[in-house]
C-alpha cells in the first residue's frame, strides 16, 4: 500500500473508485482531471490516493474552508476506500495524511463526513456525528410537469446570465443553508471555480429564475453523461414563499432531461425542510445517508 498526492491521471481511477462506493455522487472525469491540475485557489486544497499494486483503492481531499467566517475550520472530504480493500489500515492512513496536511495551516477545528457504516471509524479517530445529509434520486423519464410561469416570472437558462448576478444570488440564498459552519465568506473567484468554470456545469439545463429583470431563484445542474447533480437550488430571501426555487428546479430537470439526462441525484440536511418538501413533491426517492463528523485538532 502506497499513499501519495494525487496526479490529473489519476483522475479515471479516482471516478471508477468513486462510482463504486458513491454511486449517487456524479462528477466526471475531466472535471476531476482538472480539479486535480488546478487546485482550487486560495484554500490549500491536496488530494491524496492510495494504491495497491498500482491501482487506485483510496482517495481523499483536504482543505482550508475559505466559504466561512468561523476561523481555523476545515474540510477532509470524500476519504473512501475500496470495499475490497478495507480494514487493512488504508483508510486510517488517509486520514493520517490528510490531517498532516491541515496542521500547519492554522485549522483547528476539522469536519469529515461518514455513511453509517462508518461512523464507527470515524468514532474511533476522535470525529463525533453532527448532521445527517440525505442523498435522493429521480428517474427522469418522464420528468416532473412544468408549470406556466406566473406574468412577470422569466425563465432562462444561466448561459444567458451574468455570472456576477448569479453569484450576487447564489450568495444571499446560501447565508441561512442548514450546517455546521455559516456559508457567509463565498469570494467571487472561489465561485467561479467551483461553480461558474466547473466543467460538469451544465449551463443550458441550469435555470434561473427572473422576476421583473431580478435574479430571485436558481438551480444548478452539473452532468456527467446521462447523470445530473442538482449542485443547489435557492431563492433570494426577499422572493421566498412564491413556489420560485420548486419552479426553477422543475425546469432545471426538464431541460436536462430533453438533452438526455436520465436520472437526477441531490443531497440536503436533514434539517432543510422546505428543500426536502420540494424534492419529496418532485418524486425524488431516498438512496443513501451521510453524517458529517467533527472533531478538534490538537
Amino acid at each position: 500500500m502506497r499513499i501519495r498526492e494525487a496526479r490529473p491521471d489519476d483522475a479515471p481511477g479516482v471516478v471508477a473508485l468513486r462510482a463504486a462506493v458513491y454511486p449517487y455522487l456524479v462528477r466526471g472525469v475531466e472535471s476531476t482531471r482538472k480539479m486535480i491540475a488546478e487546485p482550487v485557489p486560495g484554500r490549500d486544497w491536496a488530494a491524496f490516493v492510495a494504491e495497491v499494486d498500482a491501482q487506485t483503492v483510496g482517495w481523499v481531499t483536504a482543505q482550508r474552508n475559505a466559504s466561512t467566517s468561523t476561523a481555523g475550520f476545515g474540510d477532509i472530504s470524500l476519504l473512501h476506500v475500496h470495499p475490497e480493500h478495507r480494514r487493512r489500515g488504508i483508510g486510517t492512513a488517509l486520514l493520517t495524511t490528510a490531517t498532516g496536511h491541515l496542521a500547519p495551516l492554522g485549522v483547528h477545528r476539522l469536519r469529515a463526513f461518514a455513511q453509517p457504516e462508518a461512523l464507527p471509524f470515524a468514532s474511533q479517530h476522535g470525529y463525533e456525528p453532527s448532521r445527517e445529509l440525505r442523498f435522493s434520486a429521480l428517474d427522469l423519464n418522464p420528468a416532473p410537469a412544468l408549470p406556466d410561469p406566473a406574468p412577470g416570472v422569466r425563465l432562462r437558462p444561466i448561459a444567458e446570465i451574468d455570472p456576477h448576478r448569479l453569484y450576487t444570488a447564489d450568495v444571499v440564498a446560501a447565508l441561512d443553508e442548514p450546517g455546521d459552519v455559516p456559508v457567509d465568506s463565498i469570494g467571487y473567484e472561489n465561485w467561479l471555480y467551483d461553480v461558474w468554470d466547473n466543467l460538469g456545469l451544465d449551463k443550458e439545463a441550469s435555470t434561473a429564475v427572473e422576476v421583473d429583470g431580478e435574479v430571485a431563484a436558481f438551480s444548478l445542474v452539473k452532468r456527467d453523461g446521462d447523470r445530473m447533480w442538482s449542485d443547489f437550488t435557492g431563492s433570494v430571501p426577499a422572493y421566498r414563499g412564491r413556489g420560485l426555487a420548486r419552479l426553477a428546479k422543475t425546469a432545471a430537470l426538464h431541460r436536462a432531461a430533453a438533452n438526455g439526462v436520465r436520472v437526477a441525484y441531490t443531497s440536503n440536511d436533514e434539517a432543510n425542510a422546505p428543500m426536502l418538501a420540494i424534492n419529496a413533491r418532485l418524486g425524488y426517492r431516498p438512496v443513501a445517508a451521510e453524517w458529517s463528523c467533527l472533531a478538534e485538532l490538537t
